[in-house]
């Protein structure tokens, strides 16, 4: 198998992008509709700062106090790291399915294989997660006020239903709910973490480096409470590589792909920071959030800087933001989908594959959220916040691992060139990736690190062990799969695929 680029050299119109493409040994079936604004705003709401902050402030101030702002700082850097290797690898590789096919063209079919089931799995957690949690601010805007595990699920269900109906609409009304949820994001983060920083401070900075108790309160070292932050904070800096899923849709994606993945990346981390410290100096009283009294940060020092008049809009804001980030994660994974099933690597390949009248994947895209929806029977559990968003990142976090490790061994084993792609950091490539690296072999161990804290309240040692347990029987039913089933022997050459797509 071909490792190398096309010589073709960096697409200039969708006549090169296609040619590119079946250089790659695929058709040109998705629509090439994308600007480099459209991939820019898949990323920004994917990773979503809000979904971000939300995700990550309660756990943060839990086992950390105000001082968690570091540990997002900290994720934030490693992440950019982990970034910059995928920004090279996607400039070289513009095909949907991403660290599916760079692993398998890098390392072979096998590595490949599994690299996208765990991929696959990582995804679908995420997306029930963020609907889960999007499930509870439609419930908030409702003014439903029950108390029942059932029906967070339900509202979660909806939230998925509805994100797929925008999806199964085509990619021209994705685009817009997205830019609709960018300037959600915009209000919900930037203008109201800057009012609040000039106008309704409470603290000082100094504040920012204080714990107020919060690792004693949690029954933990500050050591373990700083580390377990770490684990929780890597969740806001997920889905960066959602724009390397739309390659066959963009125009010249060699150029656009990894560009406005690291513009996103640094748009998001940066804002992520910003609301993170706005809202820890404008809370009236901090140690009520570290104590667990205040059940939302957020919504709270909104509240008391601009009224609870502010709630109900606020909430709406939100909700935007939520609904892109489900319909844009929902996006990619369809798109992932289809590129294993389009291999014949997966189950019932031939409908996953299928592309409608609107040239979208739209098998693919149900089958997600009703995967998705499944997921959501977490939201049973006392503590699925917390539970969702260990599964999510354990997986991601393995992804990134598998894919900037084989990197690294590709380009010192020269079985990669970096340079024959279009985003190149020059000589600060090799130390970026043995940095990469090195944060992922930490933070991976970290995430799946068996934390009593993380799980419900009670539980049992499965429940502690749940991430290792979960991912290692994921990867045992993955090793039989490809035994048994043989999909790697299923892949076509370039030249196998072109002939077959005449």
């Amino acid at each position: 198998m071909s490792t190398s680029t096309p010589s073709s050299g960096p697409a200039t119109g969708q006549s090169s992008d296609e040619n590119e493409l079946a250089d790659y040994g695929y058709k040109q079936e998705l629509k090439r509709s994308l600007s480099p604004w459209a991939v820019f705003a898949l990323g920004f709401a994917t990773i979503s700062p809000v979904v971000g902050i939300y995700a990550v402030i309660q756990l943060g101030f839990a086992f950390t106090g105000p001082a968690w702002i570091w540990a997002v700082l900290i994720a934030f850097i490693g992440q950019l790291f982990v970034a910059v290797v995928y920004a090279q690898l996607s400039s070289q590789f513009p095909i949907a399915g991403g660290v599916y096919q760079w692993v398998r063209r890098l390392a072979g079919p096998k590595l490949g294989w599994m690299t996208g089931w765990v991929y696959l799995a990582a995804a679908i957690a995420s997306l029930s997660t963020v609907a889960y949690l999007g499930g509870g601010w439609m419930k908030e805007f409702i003014g439903d006020t029950s108390d029942n595990s059932w029906g967070l699920v339900l509202y979660g269900a909806v939230f998925l239903l509805v994100a797929l109906g925008v999806n199964l609409l085509g990619v021209n009304p994705v685009k817009h709910f997205l830019s609709a949820g960018i300037i959600a994001e915009g209000v919900a983060s930037i203008v109201v973490s800057l009012l609040l920083l000039m106008f309704f401070m409470h603290n000082d900075f100094g504040t920012l480096f204080e714990t107020l108790g919060a690792p004693e309160n949690a029954g933990v070292t500050t050591l373990s409470g700083v580390l377990t932050c770490l684990a929780v904070a890597g969740w806001a800096f997920l889905g960066f590589d959602a724009t390397t899923q739309v390659a066959e849709e963009a125009h010249n994606p060699r150029h656009t792909v990894p560009r406005a993945m690291l513009r996103s990346f640094l748009f998001v981390g940066i804002t992520v920071l910003l609301s993170g410290a706005a809202v820890t100096l404008a809370l009236q009283d901090p140690i009520r959030a570290v104590n667990g009294e205040i059940g939302d940060p957020v919504l709270t020092s909104v509240t008391e800087a601009f009224g609870a008049w502010s709630e109900k809009p606020f909430i709406a804001v939100v909700l935007i933001a939520f609904f892109a980030c489900a319909i844009s994660i929902q996006t990619y994974i369809g798109r992932m989908v289809f590129s294993f099933a389009r291999d014949k690597q997966i189950p019932f390949s031939k409908p996953l594959s299928r592309i409608g009248k609107k040239e979208i994947p739209y098998v693919s895209l149900i089958a997600t959220a009703v995967l998705a929806t499944l997921g959501l029977l977490l939201g049973l559990n006392g503590n699925a916040a917390a539970t969702l968003i260990s599964f999510g990142s354990g997986g991601f976090y393995i992804v990134f691992l598998i894919v900037a490790a084989v990197a690294l061994w590709a380009r010192l084993t020269k079985r990669w060139d970096p340079s024959l792609g279009s985003f190149k950091p020059g000589r600060f490539g090799l130390v970026i990736n043995v940095l990469a690296v090195i944060w992922l072999l930490f933070e991976v161990v970290n995430v799946a690190w068996p934390r009593a804290e993380l799980a419900p309240v009670d539980g049992t040692w499965v429940q502690i062990w749940a991430v290792i347990l979960v991912f290692s029987a994921l990867i045992v039913i993955g090793i039989v799969y490809l035994a048994v089933q043989k999909p790697h022997l299923e892949i076509a050459t370039p030249a196998q695929q072109k002939e077959t797509n005449r």
